[in-house]
């Protein structure tokens, strides 16, 4: 019996046979199983965003006005902190801020629509001399038209007036009127209620995620709030400056409705790089028709210059703090926001980007250092 034992204790033990959970797991475990995983959690994110963005876009009157009023209150919520620190309460603070939106919003339009209509006449006046000069350099220019060619060009856009689809496009144009001014009145709403409630709107979202998350939520909220403000001041600024530049040019080579064409370029500064210089054509259209091409030309030519002085001067030196992106980056978004939703979407591309790199930087690096806090309001200062 002890010969027995002894050489069964002597006898090497068996391995056990791998599991179908242990293959498993050394399958997961080399460099392609770890890459594999890593693409998986990708595509699974790259998912998540797509049915995001695509809820987003089928509801524009909803998503549109909520992103246009947070990054107004975020361009505002200094302002609204500065009165309350300085003894206004703190509903003649919020009201105050957004009466003066309001305010210069309107104003803007009021405006280009008065210089407009002041300066139609004598427009139409000359628009039907200058379309005789544009007609002759079109047929002895450069690249020069036959006048068969001007002739059915003029007749299929004759066909076009008097076609059955432009009955269709002008109720789709009304409609799109009526959206506009829903928007208008919901963005006003939603933007009163972000100045005068934004802080407790944050607290009870922040609020649904585990307590271990929610102070480098706030952090990242806090962030993403100081980007948005400086974007869009900074933005303010430099499209001011665009507009007094192509302003001046106007006015010097006597280019009618130079003050609404100004004011149209001041628009278009806010989408980043390209849309001054987008919206600067209706200008060199009017430079042309009225003008003729020289002036036209000039125009444009200060157009180009004016895009790479705000590109390579203003835009650093205005926004090189909070907008730390690079310029490919900002083109990509642009193109991707102009796919998804037209103008509103390059308007809102590059500052949602701004705010998506701010969050992804705060959340992989929590310990990096605050931003500068804004100042506080005391306790007998609140409603």
């Amino acid at each position: 019996m002890d010969k027995t034992e002894n050489s069964k204790e002597s006898q090497p033990e068996r391995p056990t046979p791998p599991t179908v959970a242990s293959k498993m797991a050394l399958m997961w475990a080399d460099r392609l199983g770890r890459a594999s995983i890593r693409a998986i959690q990708t595509l699974a994110l790259i998912a998540l965003l797509w049915v995001l963005v695509e809820a987003a876009t089928r509801v524009p009157l909803v998503t549109t006005p909520v992103l246009i009023a947070l990054i107004l209150a975020s361009a505002m919520a200094p302002v609204v902190r500065l009165l309350a620190a300085r003894g206004w309460p703190r509903a003649v603070a919020v009201l105050s801020s957004f009466l003066m939106i309001l305010v210069v919003g309107a104003g803007i339009v009021g405006g280009i629509v008065a210089l407009v209509r002041q300066q139609a006449g004598a427009l139409a006046a000359g628009a039907e001399a200058g379309i005789g000069r544009l007609q002759e350099f079109i047929t002895t220019g450069p690249v020069a038209l036959s006048s068969t060619q001007i002739d059915a060009a003029r007749n299929e856009f004759q066909k076009f007036l008097t076609g059955g689809s432009l009955g269709a496009d002008a109720l789709t144009g009304l409609r799109t009127a009526g959206e506009i001014v829903a928007g208008t009145i919901l963005t006003a709403v939603i933007l009163f209620f972000f100045l005068k409630d934004g802080e407790k709107i944050r607290t009870f979202l922040i609020g649904f995620l585990p307590k271990p998350h929610r102070g480098t939520a706030h952090l990242a909220a806090d962030r993403s709030i100081i980007v948005l403000g400086g974007y869009v001041r900074g933005t303010l600024i430099v499209a001011a400056i665009d507009a007094a530049i192509v302003l001046a040019g106007l006015l010097i080579l006597r280019v009618p409705l130079a003050f609404p064409l100004a004011a149209v370029v001041f628009l278009g500064g806010f989408i980043p790089i390209i849309g001054a210089t987008a919206a600067g054509s209706l200008a060199v259209l009017v430079a042309l028709v009225e003008n003729g091409p020289l002036p036209a030309l000039v125009v444009l030519i200060i157009l180009v210059a004016a895009n790479q002085f705000e590109h390579h001067l203003l835009q650093p030196l205005f926004m090189g703090r909070v907008l730390r992106i690079h310029g490919l980056v900002i083109i990509l978004s642009l193109a991707a926001g102009a796919t998804l939703a037209g103008v509103v979407g390059a308007l809102l591309a590059v500052p949602l980007t701004a705010v998506a790199w701010t969050i992804y930087k705060t959340l992989s690096r929590p310990d990096t250092p605050a931003p500068e806090p804004l100042p506080q309001i005391q306790p007998d200062q609140q409603d």
